[in-house]
């Protein structure tokens, strides 16, 4: 009998603090974040996150601090994540076309910085791993990876920019 009180006591104690922290928290990083849709949602998570570890979370001397800091982290992921996404659909379009009929897209390839220029040649024009970019380059894996991302990016910016 003890445990079903317990039970009965966990869903009202976090419905209390979710009517009155959910909305306040989403305010709260909307203003970090400056986008109330993604706050919702990151709140959102963070709550259902919370409800699993009821228990734990709820004895925290601010679970609403708690809360704030998951969604803040799944909203800062989401983003990496999305980031990724859009980079990824530029590597598809390199990929999917290594001799590309815009000459502008060319063009940009050619401005980039020497070293990024060599990492998207060899990655996307190649189809050379990391691995054996960093080997010819004789740099880490990690450092093909980081003058790609840049390279990528910079190339996004273009595509998105041009019509």
């Amino acid at each position: 009998m003890m445990s079903e009180s317990r039970h009965e006591v966990r869903p009202r104690s976090f419905e209390l603090f979710y009517r009155h922290e959910r909305d306040r928290l989403v305010r709260i990083l909307s203003l970090s974040l400056g986008d109330p849709a993604v706050s919702a949602e990151a709140v959102d998570e963070a709550m259902a996150r919370a409800y699993a570890r009821w228990r734990r979370v709820g004895s925290y001397a601010s679970p609403q601090g708690w809360v704030y800091r998951v969604a803040l982290n799944w909203a800062r992921s989401n983003a990496r994540k999305t980031r990724r996404e859009r980079l990824g659909a530029v590597a598809e379009q390199l990929l999917s076309d290594p001799e590309p009929d815009d000459p502008r897209l060319l063009d940009r390839i050619g401005r980039l910085p020497g070293h990024q220029r060599s990492v998207v040649v060899l990655r996307y024009y190649a189809d050379w791993s990391i691995d054996e970019i960093a080997a010819a380059l004789q740099v880490r894996p990690g450092t093909v990876k980081s003058r790609l991302h840049r390279a990528l990016a910079e190339l996004r910016a273009f595509v998105e920019v041009e019509p």
